[in-house]
């Protein structure tokens, strides 16, 4: 009798196609935050700072910068450790990253911006506990890859700095007649008495409850 050899050759495995870096998946995680999820007219975060350094648009700016930076950087750096975090010790090691990040920020400012460093003050340092940077780091970062994580730190970060540039943009042309410093109604000759109450607190109040307002009934949201 003859016998038969059957050959067992192994099984092929089907290929696994990489997610394009920017898949429409991807651009979400940019796009989504700088409108219909962004964390301060949508979330409500981070109003604290949004009240304390808009008086003017470059201390403002330059916080934004820093909150783009740290969001970011903090994104990529637990998402790479997030295998190696005990779980009992993950937030004292994303607050150390944060405050590593943010005592870093802090001291190039007073090397390179000193007086913008002064009008910031101790805002600087309150990044460290900004509700947002640390809800994107536990919610998204310890459960992603670095790439989407950078993405989201990024689109966090910048649909932060939007709502505070747009509030600082108001805040300064109504309280102070000018933008960047620039004194605008004066370039154009145009009489212009400053609002004073843009200058306090609650003008940022105002303004902001107007933005939120306008971007809620733009994109069709309603409260049950």
């Amino acid at each position: 009798m003859s016998t038969q050899v059957v050959e067992n050759k192994p099984a092929v495995k089907p290929e696994v196609k990489s997610e394009p870096l920017f898949s429409k998946k991807n651009r979400r995680l940019i796009s989504n935050p700088l409108d219909q999820d962004n964390p301060v007219s949508v979330q409500v975060l981070g109003i604290c700072s949004a009240l304390a350094v808009t008086v003017q648009l470059m201390p403002t700016f330059v916080m934004c910068l820093a909150v783009v930076f740290v969001c970011t950087a903090s994104n990529v750096s637990i998402s790479l450790m997030r295998n190696t975090i005990p779980s009992r010790i993950r937030i004292i090691v994303q607050l150390a990253v944060v405050a590593t990040l943010v005592t870093l920020v802090s001291e190039v400012l007073k090397a390179y911006a000193y007086d913008v460093s002064k009008q910031l003050s101790v805002f600087v340092g309150l990044i460290i506990t900004n509700c947002i940077i640390m809800g994107r780091l536990e919610a998204f970062a310890m459960g992603n890859k670095p790439w989407p994580s950078f993405l989201d730190g990024i689109g966090n970060g910048l649909g932060y700095g939007v709502i505070l540039l747009a509030v600082a943009f108001f805040r300064e042309l109504l309280g102070s007649g000018s933008v960047f410093g620039f004194k605008v109604f004066e370039a154009a000759s145009i009489p212009y008495q400053a609002n004073g109450m843009m200058m306090m607190p609650a003008g940022a109040c105002v303004v902001i409850g107007l933005l939120i307002w306008a971007q809620r009934a733009r994109n069709g949201y309603t409260e049950h």
